[in-house]
């Protein structure tokens, strides 16, 4: 009976991942929820990546190369054609750090920094563009629900790093 339900639970999770695929797809397919950075990477001649990588540098402060390319998604060896760029441009710096000069951490320059708000004030009318279609009920609905994700990714996060003794005992 268990393998009849657990068959079930595999048959829905299968149907909502492609349900989930169908709307973000959609979504995706809208350009006028993609505007405002499409516009600013054509305007300021940036790639996706690029852009990304400006806008993490103004959240978090400076990155290694490696923590760089793991946010981005790319390899180290593209995240240092990317990095020479933005270099070339004056939007970051290459720091060594003084513990291990090995390391090599990104930094926004003031240029970058004018750059990252820029950016941020386009990310944020978009967001505000799309949050504005919701009612207050679905914002709250989706706040909640977006939290409950974080917390039980951290949760899964935790459990993946702790090693299989732990946590069989």
């Amino acid at each position: 009976m268990s393998r009849n339900i657990h068959s079930k639970e595999d048959e829905d999770l299968s149907a909502d991942v492609l349900r989930l695929q169908h709307l973000l797809l959609a979504m995706g397919r809208r350009r006028s929820l993609r505007d405002p950075i499409a516009a600013t990477c054509e305007q300021l001649q940036f790639t996706a990546p690029q852009v990304h990588a400006l806008l993490w540098l103004g959240q978090d402060g400076a990155l290694t190369m490696g923590e760089l390319a793991r946010r981005l998604g790319v390899t180290e060896k593209t995240v240092t054609g990317l990095v020479d760029r933005l270099e070339r441009e004056g939007h970051l710096v290459r720091e060594r750090t003084a513990e291990d000069r090995r390391v090599v951490r990104c930094r926004l320059t003031a240029d970058g920094l004018q750059t990252y708000q820029r950016l941020e004030r386009f990310v944020m009318q978009g967001m505000g563009q799309l949050l504005h279609i919701l009612d207050a009920g679905d914002r709250k609905a989706l706040f909640r629900i977006l939290e409950k994700l974080l917390r039980r990714m951290d949760t899964l996060g935790a459990a993946a790093a702790t090693p299989s003794r732990e946590r069989s005992a």
